[in-house]
């Protein structure tokens, strides 16, 4: 009786956490393409967003690593809290970057004068240096949404301690989410310059 009301919470969770995830990426779309229209003036702590997108991906990355060390010491409370504070960091992230690119206008990298035009100097000067952005941008904008069920579930496992699934998963997941975390910041120091605010 106990087995199937774990198979059947775990299904519940499953289901959840995929509709969870699809409902957090049409969210960002619809937010990201500016289909709702959004006022023409807003706060300016607005414009200090992408840097606080940064910080977060970089606290996470560190707590993640943090992570890796408590578990393989064998000290599960330690990381426990490091991936708790490290998953909210990225909830407080997913909202801030929602917040962001909804009300700043896209940025175009190379855009030295800021007017949303690619000249042919502009694009020259960034000829050699924009595929690796386009490349780093693209698999961090991929793998997030790819690792986002990969961690709530991983979460789950973890505190339900099923630990044989929590490890099997996590060899995955761990990984991606790593990398996420670390590219972002890469993303926001390669595109930071051309900024126009």
């Amino acid at each position: 009786m106990m087995n199937l009301l774990t198979v059947n919470n775990e299904k519940l969770v499953k289901r959840i956490t995929y509709i969870t995830t699809v409902a957090i990426c049409a969210v960002v779309v619809v937010l990201n393409q500016k289909w709702i229209p959004h006022p023409d003036t807003f706060p300016n702590f607005i414009y200090r967003l992408p840097m606080l997108n940064a910080i977060l991906n970089g606290s996470c990355s560190i707590l993640l690593i943090l992570s890796l060390l408590a578990i393989k010491k064998r000290q599960i409370a330690m990381h426990k809290k490091l991936n708790l504070t490290a998953f909210v960091l990225s909830a407080l992230f997913l909202l801030s970057y929602v917040t962001a690119h909804y009300f700043i206008p896209d940025t175009k990298y190379g855009d030295v004068d800021h007017d949303g035009v690619m000249s042919a100097i502009e694009s020259a000067n960034v000829s050699g240096i924009k595929p690796v952005y386009l490349i780093i941008l693209l698999t961090h904008i991929f793998f997030a949404i790819v690792v986002l069920p990969m961690v709530l579930l991983s979460f789950y496992y973890g505190l339900t301690d099923q630990r044989e699934k929590h490890k099997k998963l996590t060899r995955f997941s761990y990984p991606i989410w790593l990398y996420v975390t670390v590219s972002g910041v890469i993303v926001y120091l390669m595109i930071s310059p051309y900024y126009g605010f």
